[in-house]
């Protein structure tokens, strides 16, 4: 597998864009993002959890449900179009409709582009109702730029409060043949475990089946999207979309296997990647923390140990504060649910700069305060948590609460 440049237009036959419709009064760069695929794609997706769910998530949803289909994803930021009621939801209509009747008009596209296959996305502030007509007005403008290079514009379209742009793309072996898998992700706030206000896209090229697509998107997710926390919010409108174009010619996957099981390993390795800088780039956090248990009983408790302490507000204080508070990890261990020996417990934090231990085997270290204020000072630290419990492991992803993030979120709205 070797990292290649790209991101969503990485993989054959994709091509992006983006373009500033003027969603949101102010802003200056794009707003407005489309994915488009030369053919139809096998899709699936994982959506927010929570109750209240925004237009475009409700339409996508069913759409994907009534089809495993797509060949196209249009996505706004600056504007949520979430607790909208009929007006909005005609809205996320509208959307892709003026998408599908553009490319379809387009001599670029050159083929008819069913309304049904075009999916919708949207993050920015909750009920707003969307000022839909400047999207529509800017829709030929979008479609006639798509380009293999339209991914800059359209990583830097569904930005809201993120403070840089999130894309990975791999390519790998299948059945012979080359196959690639680029994705791009917008999350910074409004982040909790089982996803946040996070839009995530993820193509591929590669020839798999409806069913093993969304066997494998839902499998990755679990390790890797739903074991981050920024703040403890879950958004209405997360989304993860992933379409698959099958223009590689590998031998379709359409069960499990090894061609499935290296599919997985790339898809694992991208959605690891936007984890990673979804939680690094958390609304004002100055530290990465990444959570690793190892000796776990199983997979699923060292995942839910590791979410419990990335996911502790006392931690992430602890944590802007370069204050090695061991005792607050324990704490949020504790009130995990999971059942573990507090006196087989040893905790270790780590980086570039080096590793300490400061609880071993339920006793306290002596350690140097000094040298573990200088480990706290790097941008990522690891928290490793040895149990005695069975062999399994798991991570989990956050970053630490500062002033800023108050700051940001105290007038987000106005």
């Amino acid at each position: 597998m070797q990292l290649i440049d790209g991101g969503v237009t990485a993989p054959q036959g994709f091509i992006a864009n983006g373009v500033l419709s003027g969603i949101k009064s102010g802003r200056t760069k794009e707003d407005t993002a489309l994915i488009f695929s030369e053919k139809v794609c096998n899709s699936a997706g994982v959506f927010t959890q929570n109750v209240v769910k925004a237009e475009p998530v409700k339409l996508t949803r069913l759409r994907l449900k009534n089809r495993h289909k797509a060949q196209a994803v249009i996505a706004n930021s600056g504007n949520a179009n979430a607790c909208t009621g009929e007006q909005g939801a005609w809205a996320a209509v509208r959307m892709t409709r003026a998408a599908a009747n553009s490319l379809s008009n387009s001599e670029k596209i050159g083929m008819k582009v069913d309304e049904d296959d075009v999916l919708v996305c949207s993050t920015g502030v909750i009920g707003q109702q969307l000022p839909v007509e400047v999207i529509e007005e800017h829709i030929d403008e979008l479609v006639e730029g798509l380009s293999k290079e339209g991914h800059e514009k359209a990583r830097q379209a569904i930005m809201t409060t993120d403070t840089q742009f999130k894309e990975c793309a791999v390519e790998f072996e299948v059945g012979g043949k080359t196959v690639r898998i680029g994705t791009m992700a917008k999350g910074s706030g409004m982040i909790h475990i089982n996803m946040g206000t996070m839009l995530s896209f993820i193509t591929t090229d590669c020839a798999i089946s409806s069913e093993m697509l969304e066997k494998a998107l839902h499998s990755s997710v679990e390790g890797t999207y739903n074991c981050v926390s920024v703040d403890g919010d879950t958004s209405t409108n997360d989304t993860l979309l992933i379409l698959a174009n099958g223009m590689a010619e590998n031998p379709e996957i359409t069960s499990d296997g090894p061609d499935y099981q290296e599919f997985l390993k790339a898809l694992n390795f991208v959605n690891t990647q936007m984890a990673r800088k979804i939680a690094g780039d958390g609304e004002g956090a100055e530290h990465l923390l990444v959570c690793t248990v190892q000796g776990a009983k199983d997979v699923q408790s060292a995942r839910n140990l590791a979410k419990s302490v990335i996911s502790s507000s006392l931690v992430k204080a602890a944590f802007f504060g370069k204050d090695a508070n061991w005792g607050r990890i324990l704490c949020a261990m504790g009130y995990s649910g999971e059942l573990f020996d507090p006196q087989k417990v040893s905790v270790s934090f780590s980086n570039s700069k080096g590793c300490i231990k400061v609880y071993d085997h339920g006793n306290p270290v002596d350690f140097d305060e000094d040298n573990a204020k200088i480990l706290l000072s790097e941008k990522e630290v690891g928290i490793l948590v040895l149990l005695e419990e069975g062999e399994a492991s798991g991570t989990a992803w956050g970053c630490d609460l500062t002033y800023e993030y108050v700051k940001i979120n105290g007038d987000y709205r106005t």
